[in-house]
């Protein structure tokens, strides 16, 4: 089944910015993931332990800067998918991270899509 779950523009604030002064305060970014999850079994229970929990992931991403920054939105997408394959164990993750630095434009953005590895404990 090709089912996935989808969280669209999450506002978060995180500290990022090539320049020291831009990482000094927390600015604005939307963040939308997309879980690839065969959830078929959950629609057939309705039983949410057997789905990937969205606010749970909300809520990891809500808290995902605390104490970090990064230079690039290109590397805390990468650093988000990453998470997210580990703790929530979809088959795939992509992750767009929008920032609203440039006036002229509406945003910036990055995408990144990750598999999970196959290992023989899948």
């Amino acid at each position: 089944m090709n089912s996935h779950i989808r969280i669209v523009d999450l506002e978060v604030f995180l500290r990022v910015g090539v320049p020291d002064l831009e990482r000094a305060t927390k600015q604005r970014l939307q963040l939308s993931v997309e879980l690839e999850f065969d959830f078929s079994t959950a629609a057939r229970t309705d039983e949410v332990t057997n789905t990937i929990d969205y606010f749970a992931v909300s809520q990891r991403l809500l808290n995902f800067g605390k104490g970090r920054s990064w230079k690039l939105i290109e590397k805390l997408a990468t650093d988000i998918a990453n998470t997210i394959l580990i703790e929530f164990k979809p088959a795939a993750v992509s992750v767009e991270v929008k920032k609203f630095i440039i006036p002229e434009a509406r945003y910036v953005s990055v995408a990144v899509t990750k598999r999970r590895e196959k290992t023989s404990q899948n």
